[in-house]
């Protein structure tokens, strides 16, 4: 029976009793991609996070946002 090896990674975790840091190619690498995906995501990202937000904050007051949402319609049906 054959087994097929998963080859070892070409990176390292490890710091070999180096210091553990990053070198400045890795931090330029990784603020240019900040800049990309922060460039892309735009005004659509902003409103997502809006509506996640809003979204929080109304499943955390169902009762009340339901009871403030139907009395508008109450105070319509009492006076009609």
């Amino acid at each position: 029976m054959k087994t097929d090896m998963m080859a070892a990674p070409l990176w390292s975790t490890a710091s070999f009793g180096d210091a553990a840091d990053t070198s400045p190619m890795e931090l330029s690498d990784l603020g240019e991609h900040l800049q990309h995906c922060s460039s892309r995501s735009g005004h659509w990202a902003r409103l997502r996070c809006a509506a996640e937000s809003m979204n929080g904050f109304v499943s955390a007051r169902l009762v009340t946002t339901l009871a403030l949402l139907s009395l508008p319609f109450l105070l319509l049906a009492l006076l009609l």
